[in-house]
Order: structure tokens, then sequence, then C-alpha cells
């Protein structure tokens, strides 16, 4: 047995995959004493339907495998990451909510995506090209390196056309195969059938965005693995009449338009293999040695589990196939590219940096779920993302969370941009509400949270500043906004008792001696100390639980007196944006 170079930081998930790809690809090649170098290139894969706005549930069949292939790379070996693009699948349904589409769509369904016309003022030629253009500018952000591969292209150059004669000639092992495992016997061989015959996975796999057919059609001719597009309509909903092996002379009939033809399938480019069995064809095709599937493809009776049967027909191996859970979004169910409004990569990378989208796919196993915020939790996800890098530069932190560290910020080609200086998302997320796009005093506050180090430049700030104004200004409703004051609240502050008023007589007189970001911290929280007798640097074990109602009752004086609400941004944050003239006047200085 080979001695497989392990991660030089610890056996997290990936590693482990990583360890088992390498043995399988070796024990494939039979060359089990390969050094990296002379290693057989390892095949990882994803698959992806642009049937719609690729999500962010999709995003981890491609970061599954993509950090896989990675770490493999980073051990010297070559590796290849094919994705998949389906985009030889048929239209199924016209999505909800997507802009420039309508009912108008309904009369595609049954075609190619590569024949539907992209939704209205898009760029690109067709429906497939229009949603996979996003996708690829995203995963050229997030560092995957893949190679891409149309099932268009595969299908209508003829690539596959040995396969497909292949699979016709062993039709009838292919179906034994399907029979085991189909919820609904085939009909009577006189009897035509369209319908799917396991409408349970196309229901899931329409949900997880993934490729979906039924498992072949069957008419007078017996049972066949191939679906024609019609000549005349572009449709699939066409069922093969008759098949001769010896001459490979198929004949067709589509049954909304009526349209028949006869064509020699050795010559013929316009149908594809059912779902079922075009997948195991393609891992043999391809020599896939690791390929995730999403819970809908992975329960008995699957794709995934008949492909581990007909794999065999094509002389090829199941791939290693772990299953991945959904991933959410804060407040939302399991995605589904058919419904409209449903969030992208791009629509994570609009609001966050690459690493710490790459960070949420890489520290949880494939078969763990995890959610990813749009709401104000992309605050706290981001405090956690900067104690880590904290941890990790100081050597504090854990194993686990170092590999899941160096694979969100570098792949094996290098380091990922990042923003020079990473300052608290929330802090950024605060200035960039206060100051409404006006940079000059964006600059000004930023500046003034480290006075003895201050920022020269916004450019500085960004991206990070860029994600958090886009947050901000997309994600942020209307009423929960900040507005400072225009005036002083002279019926409130008339109406403060003493100790309201002491209360801010000490906050006032130590505003110029506390004027940074931790100053502002220290004097905010210790004027409540303070006007209880205790030291204003006194912790919170020194305390009486009655001083955090008591410094609950100041900040939200202050949020009225300088936004007219209960609370606001952080009100460090807030006070530095205000100014000190600004903040003195609505105090009633």
């Amino acid at each position: 047995m080979p001695i497989v170079a392990q991660s030089t930081e610890t056996t997290d998930w990936v590693s482990r995959f990583a360890d088992e790809v390498i043995e399988e690809s070796e024990r494939r090649a039979g060359d089990k004493a390969a050094a990296p170098a002379t290693a057989p290139v390892v095949v990882v894969a994803s698959g992806l339907s642009p049937s719609g706005p690729i999500h962010l549930g999709n995003l981890r069949e491609v970061m599954t495998p993509h950090l896989v292939a990675d770490e493999i790379r980073r051990r010297g070996y070559q590796v290849r990451h094919l994705i998949s693009w389906d985009d030889y699948d048929r239209y199924r349904k016209v999505p909800a909510g997507v802009p420039g589409v309508d009912e108008s769509w309904a009369e595609h369904i049954g075609k190619p995506l590569t024949a539907v016309p992209a939704p209205k003022g898009s760029a690109h030629p067709n429906w497939a090209e229009h949603f996979k253009s996003a996708m690829i500018e995203s995963l050229a952000e997030l560092g995957v390196e893949f190679d891409g591969i149309s099932q268009t292209r595969q299908y209508t150059t003829g690539v596959y056309r040995e396969q497909i004669l292949h699979a016709m000639r062993h039709r009838g092992d292919i179906d034994a195969i399907l029979d085991q495992y189909r919820t609904k016997k085939a009909p009577p061989k006189q009897q035509k059938q369209q319908k799917p015959l396991d409408e349970a996975e196309v229901e899931a796999a329409e949900g997880s965005g993934a490729a979906a057919e039924d498992d072949g059609s069957f008419g007078a001719a017996g049972y066949f693995p191939y679906k024609p597009y019609c000549g005349n309509c572009e449709k699939d909903l066409t069922t093969v009449t008759a098949y001769d092996d010896d001459s490979t002379e198929l004949t067709y009939v589509c049954d909304p338009c009526g349209f028949s033809e006869t064509v020699r399938l050795n010559e013929f480019n316009r149908g594809k293999l059912v779902w079922k069995v075009d997948w195991p064809m393609r891992w043999a095709y391809e020599g896939v040695v690791f390929e995730p599937s999403g819970v809908d493809h992975s329960s008995p009776g699957s794709s995934f589990q008949v492909g581990g049967q007909i794999v065999g027909i094509f002389g090829g191996k199941q791939p290693i196939g772990p299953m991945y859970a959904f991933v959410g979004i804060s407040g939302m169910a399991k995605m589904s590219s058919s419904k409209g409004g449903v969030p992208t990569p791009a629509d994570a990378l609009q609001i966050m940096e690459p690493q710490l989208l790459r960070w949420l796919y890489a520290r949880r196993r494939p078969n763990q779920s995890f959610k990813i915020a749009f709401d104000q939790e992309i605050q706290r996800l981001y405090d956690e993302w900067d104690k880590l890098d904290a941890k990790v530069a100081d050597g504090s932190a854990l194993p686990a969370d170092v590999a899941a560290h160096s694979r969100a910020v570098r792949t094996a080609g290098g380091e990922l941009p990042r923003t020079p200086r990473p300052l608290p998302y929330r802090t950024l997320a605060s200035v960039a509400d206060i100051t409404a796009g006006h940079q000059d005093q964006a600059l000004r506050i930023l500046s003034e949270l480290d006075p003895e180090n201050p920022i020269g430049s916004l450019d500085e700030a960004r991206p990070r500043y860029d994600r958090a104004e886009a947050w901000i200004n997309t994600h942020v409703p209307a009423d929960q906004r900040t507005i400072v004051r225009d005036e002083p609240d002279a019926e409130l502050l008339k109406s403060l008792d003493e100790a309201s008023q002491n209360s801010l007589r000490l906050l006032l007189d130590g505003l110029a001696g506390h004027w940074s970001l931790d100053g502002l911290t220290h004097l905010v929280y210790g004027v409540p100390k303070v006007q209880a007798g205790f030291p204003a640097d006194a912790t919170p074990k020194e305390l009486p639980p009655e001083i955090k109602t008591a410094q609950r009752t100041f900040f939200a004086l202050l949020y009225h007196l300088l936004v007219g609400r209960d609370t606001g941004p952080r009100l460090p944050t807030l006070l530095l944006a205000v100014g000190q003239e600004r903040v003195r006047a609505l105090l009633g200085e």
C-alpha cells in the first residue's frame, strides 16, 4: 500500500477525502507506487443544470470537489475538476420570478436548454448561457479552477456516439437494472410512456437544480434509454417506435406535433441518453474518481445508487460519492432553482468577501447542513471569521480551524486577494449606513477609529467596505436605516431627571479624551458604572446585575437623542460618525 502524502495542516474532512481519492485513482491505474509527479491525473466532477438561477445550494456541488481537488493539488498531484454543464437537458418549467421572463416561455418546455431564448434584455444567445455566465464569473472570484464541458456540444458533435450505440445494444441490461428500483412498473409494451417513472426523484432533483429525466421510453418496440429531440418542434416528447441494432436505424414519433422520421443513430446527433444512464456513462467516459451528490440523488433507488450498477455496462466504476446536505439562507427553507428570488453565489459575493463564502463551505462536512446569512447574522459571521483570523495569526487556533482557514484564504495556486485593513464588518456597515454613500465622510470616520494608526484611503478597507455598503443598501429595510437627528429633541432633554442629566454630562466631559473607537467604547460602558460608584474599568464580575440594566437604559437614551429610536449602530461607531460638535449639540450642551 502506498504512503499517501498527508496534508501538512490536519486530517480534516477535505484531507480524508483526498486520501481516499488518491488511493482509488492509483488503484484504478494499477500503479500503487506512483509518485505524485508521475501518478495519473485525478478526475473529480460536478454537474450543474443552467435551468434557472444557479443558487448557493448548487454551489456545494462545486465547492465540495473543488476543496478536495485543491488539497490534492497541494500535494503535488495533477487534478482535473470537471464541471459538466447539463445544458442539453430539457427545459422543464418556467421558473417564477426571473426578470425578463413571462408565461410565453412555456411554449419552449421540452426543448434543450440551449434552444430556449434567453430572458429579455440578456446579452447571451440562449437560456443556458445566460445562467451559466453568472456562475462562471462567481467561480472565478472564488478561485475555483475547473474544466467546463457543455453537454450540448458533447452530444451534438457526436462525442458520445459510441456510448449511445453501446447503451442501445445493452438496453435490456439497463432496463433490468432500472426495473429493480422503479416506483411505478412499466406499462404494457403496447402503451406509450412519456411521464417519468420516478416522479419523486424528478421533484427532488428539480429542487436541487440537478438534471432529471425519466428512465427511458416504452413503446411497441420495447424500452429505450435514448430520447431524440423532435426534428420539427425541437421537443423531447418523443417515443422510439423502432430500432435496428445492425443498421442503427431508429424511428420515432413526436406525440404533440405528430412529426415522425427515421434516422441512423450512428450519424444522428439530436438526442441524448436519459439521466439515469447519462450520468454513469459520463463517469466511465471521463474516468471520474470523485463526485458528490445531493441527498435527493443519494437515497435508495436514486440516480447515484442505480448509476453504480449501470456504470459497469460502460466498463467504468462508480466514483467516491459523498452525499451533501442542503444549504439554507437565514430565515428561508431549502432552496430551489425553480422558484424566483433564490440567492445565487453572485448575490452572496455582493455582500461578503470570497474568503468568508469559501470558509462557510470548508468548515462543515458535506453531510452537515448550514445557512448563509443575508440578514443581521452576517455581522456575527464576520466577527467569528475575524476572531479565527487572529487566532491563526497568533498560533492559538485548533488544527481543524487552521485547515478550514487555509482553504478559505488560498488555493494551490496562491492567496486570494484580500482587504489590506480588514476592519470589523459591523463597523463598516454602520459607517456606510450613517454616511449614505458620502465617501469623504466615511473616510473621516474610519480614520478616527484608531488615531494612532489611521487609514489614509478607503481603498485600504476595500473590498470589505464595499461589501458592507452593499449589504446595507440591499438587505437592510429602509425603516431600519440610521438617520441622525437634524435638531436636538428639546422636549426629551427638558424632561430628563437629574440622574439622566448627570449621565449625559459624564459622557460629554469625556468625549474629547476618548475620541477613538476603543476610547468611546470604554466611555459609554463606563458612565453607568461611575454613576453607581464603581470604577469605569470595573469588570462584569465586579459589578452587580443592575449595572447591565442601567447601561441599557443609558444606551436607549443616547439612541433616542441621536437617531430617535431605541436602538441603532454600535454607539461608539455612531458617536464617531456624528462627530464631536454635533454630538454635543444633540445631547444638549
